[in-house]
């Protein structure tokens, strides 16, 4: 019986100094992994809005978005974060877009969590380039290898359908998004 105290009070302590060793060093990697994440999302804006020299965010609840401003600070379009499911993870998206939201400027993955090889070619730039100018007035869509796809259309990547179907489907929730908020005045 003594025996069996022992063991909890020495496993109890262990738990506690290493739950409290793991606080701490969480408490000291937050602050870190924020200025990390607003470095990459401010990156993230230049890369959809190339020609961008500055940024204004847009506050709208939960909506993360950002007015992207040329040379002459004259409005060139929107840079906004929009994200949901993929295959086997959340994926996380700025997209870039024309000030009267015709048309996808580019596209940037900023998190994602998909089958390394396949779902992670959502990542590189053959999938990201298919979004550059790509006609968003209505929805976006997409179709499978082999087809003609319209001006509001991508080619999926074969074999990684599922993420490409959830990186169109994300973009298009976000777009309607704005689109709403644009209309309400809230841009």
């Amino acid at each position: 019986m003594k025996t069996v105290i022992q063991m909890l009070v020495v496993l109890t302590g262990i738990g506690l100094i290493s739950g409290g060793l793991l606080f701490q060093v969480s408490s000291w990697a937050d602050p870190m992994i924020a200025v990390n994440k607003q470095k990459a999302t401010e990156e993230a804006i230049y890369i959809v809005q190339p020609e961008g020299k500055s940024y204004e965010k847009i506050s709208a609840g939960d909506f993360e978005g950002y007015k992207v401003f040329g040379q002459n600070k004259d409005l060139i379009g929107y840079a906004f974060v929009y994200e949901g499911n993929g295959f086997q993870g959340k994926i996380r998206i700025m997209i870039g877009i024309q000030p009267d939201l015709s048309k996808i400027s580019s596209i940037e993955i900023l998190e994602q969590s998909e089958t390394p090889g396949l779902g992670t070619k959502v990542t590189e730039e053959p999938f990201k380039t298919k979004f550059k100018g790509l006609n968003s007035k209505g929805s976006i869509g997409w179709v499978k290898e082999g087809a003609s796809p319209k001006d509001n259309e991508i080619i999926a990547i074969t074999g990684a359908t599922i993420s490409s179907k959830s990186v169109v489907a994300i973009i298009d929730t976000g777009l309607k998004k704005l689109r709403t908020l644009k209309e309400g005045g809230k841009l």
